[in-house]
């Protein structure tokens, strides 16, 4: 198994256009924007494949949002060079790869892999082809064309505006419960029609675009929800659907308000922007810590019945903790669910790549510096290749289950078995 990512800028553009990106070119040769894809896509293409030392099995192409209309030509040249066996890709208003983080950037992004041993399919999904979640696991089975026996890796990039990603994730979970989900909702766009996402060799502007991986292959999820807890451990012991009542008997904003009185002046303010509550995932565990709970926001309060807006459904008897967010948490969090993972003594196999689907709100925006997650991840698994994008909504695991995330970083971090 072998793993490279390249990205290169715009502005870093190469003043030569190669003869076979000039034959590749329409009569409107005159076309800056493609030129400009098309020069990107050559240099990419020809770093990536000195660093595998071949073409790759896997192809994933994350383009910035100027290049949404170039997408057909793009990917047709890169598959005429490249001639991967599975391609997918999706726009991204930040791109990763290469080592870089390219937020809000003209770029193009590149990550391939040398897959022994491994069966893959790329193919698009449309809204109307889900499954109720109601039916059988062989209706997933079928949708997706693999058996949950098989244990499949998923790759998921869809659509904000147009593809319940919610359903869908816990559909995969009923029917694959031992598979990873990985991946994250396409950015670039503000409204239906903009995103543009990739399979194969054909583009779409809705829905969702899926890869399965099966047999040599290993992907660990790493979730960095990056919030840290504040207040007590709770029960909840009245809510309706995602309005809670109280906790431990007591009225909900009642024990929010005593527990954010004891929190210093600095985090005081952060309360009005950062504010969240943490739903453990392991109801019998006897002490909570990072990535035990699914962090979910604190949308606001419902003015009649003072009780607290959440964006989750709730059930009685949920263990819950308030939650807060800021740039030393998300440091810590990211440092300490790192240091687990290296120390984990179970786990064979070297890492050789890594995919990392991260919130728009994260980046410089959150840490003040650039390429901070993505460094980290390096600093404690070696210079292993990253690629990926900035995502409206992330796709990871918290616990055994599947959710769709905001403000997180969903790495998956790829072995052989």
């Amino acid at each position: 198994m072998k793993w490279a990512s390249s990205l290169e800028l715009t502005e870093d553009l190469p003043e030569e256009i190669p003869e076979e990106i000039l034959a590749q070119l329409p009569d409107c040769s005159e076309d800056t924007t493609l030129r400009s894809a098309l020069r990107l896509c050559h240099s990419l293409a020809g770093t990536l494949s000195f660093k595998l030392g071949g073409n790759p099995d896997l192809l994933l192409l994350f383009v910035s949002p100027e290049y949404r209309e170039k997408l057909e030509p793009i990917s047709r040249y890169l598959k005429e060079r490249l001639a991967p066996t599975s391609f997918i890709g999706c726009t991204g208003a930040g791109l990763i790869g290469g080592g870089v983080e390219a937020e809000n950037q003209s770029a193009i992004a590149l990550t391939g892999a040398i897959l022994p041993g491994v069966e893959m399919r790329a193919f698009h999904i449309g809204s109307d082809a889900i499954p109720d979640l109601d039916d059988p696991p062989d209706s997933w089975e079928k949708l997706m064309q693999v058996q949950g026996q098989e244990e499949p890796v998923f790759i998921l990039l869809g659509d904000p505006f147009s593809f319940k990603i919610e359903p869908f994730v816990q559909g995969l979970d009923y029917a694959f419960p031992r598979s990873v989900k990985l991946g994250g909702l396409a950015s670039g766009g503000h409204k239906a029609g903009e995103i543009r996402m990739l399979a194969q060799d054909r583009v779409f502007r809705s829905g969702l675009v899926a890869l399965t991986l099966k047999g040599n292959i290993q992907v660990d999820p790493v979730l960095v929800q990056g919030c840290r807890a504040f207040g007590k451990i709770s029960r909840v012991t009245r809510c309706d659907r995602n309005l809670l009542y109280e906790l431990d008997g007591k009225p909900a904003v009642s024990v929010l308000k005593e527990a954010v009185e004891r929190l210093s002046e600095k985090d005081q303010k952060l309360v009005k922007d950062q504010l969240f509550i943490g739903v453990a995932m392991d109801e019998f565990k006897d002490q909570l810590k990072t990535g035990d709970f699914l962090v979910r926001s604190i949308i606001g309060i419902e003015p009649l019945s003072g009780a607290l807006l959440v964006g989750e459904v709730l059930r009685p008897e949920r263990t819950v903790q308030f939650h807060l967010r800021d740039a030393g948490s998300s440091e810590k969090d990211l440092n300490q669910l790192f240091s687990r993972y290296v120390e984990d003594k179970e786990r064979k196999g070297e890492p050789r790549g890594a995919l990392l689907f991260s919130c728009l709100g994260r980046g410089q925006g959150l840490y003040g510096k650039p390429n901070y997650d993505s460094d980290t991840l390096r600093s404690y698994l070696g210079e292993i290749p990253i690629g990926g994008f900035f995502c409206n909504g992330e796709i990871g695991t918290v616990g055994k289950s599947t959710y769709l995330h905001n403000y997180t970083s969903s790495f998956g971090i790829f072995r052989e078995k």
